[in-house]
């Protein structure tokens, strides 16, 4: 495939994008609603839905492994000490859950094999 700044450009508004979705995700994902982990599995959701929605939209292994690469990123980046000794990913279950189970997310949206085209619609015949 000949190389084309159209899908070079779509790769990187896919990492930032992903990087944005990342970020959010491990900010939110420590939420607890009583004993329910509301903010992880809302971030897990939305962090699966938009690597979906990345890789049907665009039909494109490399933009959605450019979106996942943003969210790891972004988890990674973020998951250290800061300046000032905060944590945001706390050594926790969630936080270890949070961790893991994104590249698992990327790995399986971007393995997934390609969908067959669809058939031409016969229903439009002229009566």
């Amino acid at each position: 495939m000949k190389f084309s700044w159209a899908r070079a450009g779509t790769w990187l508004i896919a990492f930032i994008v992903g990087a944005v979705y990342g970020l959010a995700g491990t900010i939110a994902h420590s939420f607890p609603l009583g004993w329910l982990p509301l903010g992880l599995i809302l971030s897990l959701l939305g962090c699966a839905a938009m690597l979906a929605a990345v890789r049907l939209l665009t039909a494109d292994r490399w933009a959605a492994l450019a979106a996942g690469m943003g969210m790891m990123i972004a988890t990674l980046v973020f998951s250290g000490r800061g300046p000032g000794g905060s944590v945001i990913v706390p050594d926790s279950v969630l936080g270890q859950v949070w961790t893991i189970v994104i590249p698992i997310l990327v790995l399986l949206v971007v393995a997934w094999p390609a969908l067959p085209p669809r058939p031409a619609d016969v229903s439009l015949e002229a009566n």
